[in-house]
């Protein structure tokens, strides 16, 4: 391999910041580093996203505590990635959410991705020796489930295919705020490698149609306020638009892979080049929409080996 992928080089702490957006809703962010979020009903609290390690879900858990002593009786996984999902043991939660779809993935792909993602986010899996093993819901559902913490309605909801097949955002009523996973990104680009193009815009029409004061992206700052929600929603999808536009073109033309990176990269680098996490999703990015384009449905399993091919093919 010529050089290593991008994320291998980012070895810097991130500063974090917790930041309220509704009340007894706060976003967990860190520098473009996977987001947590936190809901506070009357007795307990649902934790959004595990963190991808004991240790680094103990610092979000030490945010809650500056807060709030009530204990933590949910967590809510938006989706499968091994750097969501596999702090889980760290906060003790009596239930363990995710959708159907996203219960079948981590059977199906789940350890794939996290020795994938482990050799591609070496700072993030620090103390990955307290890491149990793969995270298994207690709790699944389809397309739609409540959740009350104590008079507090947590509306859990798979919206539509996007960041990958089995996403779901969680909506609080009484404050109309939503934690979006990677459906929705601020200043950080798109992981797309295990996503669908096509379907994207729809799900991201979807959470428009909320109105909402303020969301808790995947990644990126806490987006407060309609302007700055909804430019985070559009600008995630003229992201999600950008990529996929020349790969299809390429595609069209019986072009290469290595062809459909220039071309993406031709139309996205004036853009979204100073995005956090840019050079490292790019190359899966161009991976997933090239697939697409040429009519595979269902993303292909990255696996470590894999993962070398690709970057490889890409470098030559």
């Amino acid at each position: 391999m010529a050089k290593a992928f991008a994320s291998q080089s980012d070895l810097s702490e991130k500063a974090i910041s917790f930041t309220e957006i509704g009340e007894g809703l706060y976003a967990f962010t860190a520098q473009g580093d996977p987001n947590s979020g936190v809901i506070i009903g009357d007795d307990s609290v649902m934790i959004i996203e595990a963190q991808a390690t004991p240790r680094l879900a103990r610092k979000v858990i030490d945010c809650v505590r500056s807060v709030t002593d009530k204990p933590i009786t949910h967590l809510a996984l938006t989706h499968y990635h091994a750097v969501r999902v596999l702090g889980a043991s760290a906060y003790e939660a009596q239930q363990i959410i995710m959708s159907d779809k996203a219960r079948a993935m981590v059977a199906e792909r789940g350890q794939e991705d996290w020795d994938s993602e482990f050799q591609r986010f070496p700072r993030l899996f620090e103390g990955h020796e307290s890491i149990p093993g793969l995270t298994w819901p207690t709790t699944s559902f389809r397309d739609r489930m409540t959740v009350y913490l104590g008079n507090r309605r947590v509306d859990l909801m798979h919206l539509g295919r996007a960041h990958t097949a089995g996403d779901i955002v969680i909506h609080v009523p009484d404050q109309n705020v939503m934690f979006t996973g990677d459906i929705v990104e601020y200043h950080s680009a798109c992981y797309c490698g295990d996503g669908h193009f096509g379907d994207w815009g729809g799900t991201l029409d979807a959470i428009k149609a909320f109105d909402l004061n303020a969301i808790a992206p995947g990644r990126g700052d806490a987006l407060i306020g309609a302007d700055m929600v909804n430019a985070a929603i559009e600008s995630t999808r003229d992201f999600v638009n950008s990529t996929y536009r020349p790969a299809a073109r390429v595609a069209a033309c019986g072009g290469t892979l290595k062809q459909a990176w220039d071309a993406v990269r031709a139309e996205c680098d004036p853009k979204f080049a100073d995005y956090a996490i840019y050079e490292h999703c790019l190359p899966f990015n161009v991976a997933r929409a090239y697939d697409e384009a040429r009519g595979i449905d269902t993303p292909r399993i990255w696996t470590a080996q894999r993962d070398l091919e690709m970057w490889s093919d890409l470098q030559s």
